[in-house]
């Protein structure tokens, strides 16, 4: 199961550095996909099970579609790939970069946080990850209220930049 963890980490950081390095949006979009998996993924490889379906279902279902619609109005006719020479080196610069920041914090890195959320479960009475959802709603209420606001704000401020010369978001195709 450490094997599985760390294989998904490592695919994490990765999607994460093609995301960072890319500025064409289209690829950017699939980096962000393969990361909001791989982040499930680890979610699910810690217990959060009812996390991680929920993150899986509110990013890919919703915020994708809101990324591909900005995409769509900001469409470049050659974008550039993740083999042309700008985005290579960016992507081996932050490859390094992460890689010198990981041999800096390296000693306090232990296996013994590697334990799951249900390990603890023997001394509650409801799962943990579902006590999590409850809590953000009845304590979290006003930074729930805040993020959607900062989501809201942040799709109207995606949709003014990706206008375009005199052509509104909602012209006629």
């Amino acid at each position: 199961m450490t094997f599985v963890l760390y294989l998904l980490l490592f695919c994490f950081t990765l999607g994460l550095v093609a995301v960072a390095s890319n500025p064409s949006p289209y690829f950017a979009a699939l980096g962000l996909v393969v990361v909001a998996g791989v982040g499930c993924g680890v979610l699910l490889g810690h217990g959060g099970s009812f996390l991680s379906l929920i993150l899986f279902l509110i990013y890919l279902g919703g915020m994708l579609v809101v990324f591909a619609y900005s995409a769509a109005l900001a469409a470049e006719p050659y974008p550039e790939s993740w083999g042309s020479r700008p985005v290579a080196l960016y992507m081996v610069g932050y490859t390094l970069g992460l890689f010198i920041l990981s041999l800096w914090f390296w000693g306090g890195w232990y296996e013994y946080s590697w334990i799951t959320a249900e390990e603890v479960g023997e001394f509650s009475v409801s799962r943990v990850d579902t006590v999590g959802v409850a809590l953000m709603y009845s304590a979290g209420g006003w930074m729930l209220i805040i993020s959607a606001w900062v989501l809201l704000l942040t799709l109207l401020v995606v949709l003014e930049l990706t206008r375009g010369l005199g052509r509104g978001t909602l012209r006629s195709v």
